[in-house]
């Protein structure tokens, strides 16, 4: 068969990749299904790539896909059936005095001062603790997609929070957040997921992407929170039981 009129932009190879130690769970592999976007049509793929439960790293795509285990779900909020509860209508109060902004994805010594005072109290022993001023950059700059830094200040312009999103056609997908440790009273964490429902719902876009919802992992099992929160399973996406 001829398959010669099939736009070379329109394939797409899908690597796997070789298992490294689990960066969740202690003592098992990870390994990822793994794929380039480039091209006139990159922004389409990774449309449907989301919607399929792949996550966005630079210019990759990728999606676990681990020998014997399941645990990484992805997880996405319905914006307009989000309800939420006490403790983060609570946090959407303290935080009313930040001023958002919506910026290109440019990275700024700012950002990654803050970025590296986070990793230094939450996370010093990940991998992305050990990342300069270049990788910073690369993470933020490196994209071929619809990619935007949201910015939380305090009135007096002292930097809060910061996400990396990308927008996809049928939401927002929060790629990477971080916030000031020195305000963690405020819950940043929480109070960006939420900017984000509000932000897809003024934006008429119906979901945004949290990731992946790691039940047996507390750093991700926090996603159920988020309620009612839809996980992708072999039948598709559906709400996650209580």
């Amino acid at each position: 068969m001829n398959k010669s009129w099939v736009p070379a932009t329109h394939l797409h190879f899908f690597f796997g990749t070789t298992p490294q130690p689990c960066p969740y769970l202690p003592g098992r592999l990870e390994s990822k299904i793994v794929t380039e976007l480039h091209g006139r049509h990159a922004q389409d793929l990774h449309d449907d790539l989301v919607r399929a439960g792949f996550r966005r790293s630079h210019g990759l795509a990728y999606r676990p896909a681990c020998r014997g285990c399941d645990a990484c779900v992805p997880a996405r909020v319905p914006v307009a059936q989000f309800a939420p509860n006490r403790t983060q209508r609570k946090v959407w109060r303290r935080n009313r005095d930040l001023i958002v902004h919506e910026l290109p994805a440019q990275a700024t010594r700012e950002q990654f001062e803050l970025f590296r005072r986070y990793q230094r109290a939450r996370h010093h022993d990940g991998g992305m603790a050990l990342m300069g001023a270049r990788d910073y950059q690369a993470m933020v700059e490196e994209t071929s997609v619809a990619t935007r830094i949201v910015e939380a200040r305090r009135a007096d312009g002292r930097l809060v929070a910061v996400s990396l999103t990308d927008v996809v056609a049928d939401g927002l997908s929060g790629i990477y957040k971080f916030f000031d440790p020195d305000q963690s009273d405020r819950s940043p964490g929480t109070y960006l997921v939420q900017w984000h429902i509000a932000r897809a719902a003024a934006l008429g876009l119906p979901y945004v992407y949290l990731g992946y919802w790691i039940a047996d992992c507390d750093k991700m099992a926090y996603k159920a929170n988020y309620r009612p929160i839809e996980v992708l399973g072999r039948d598709g996406w559906s709400p996650l039981a209580t």
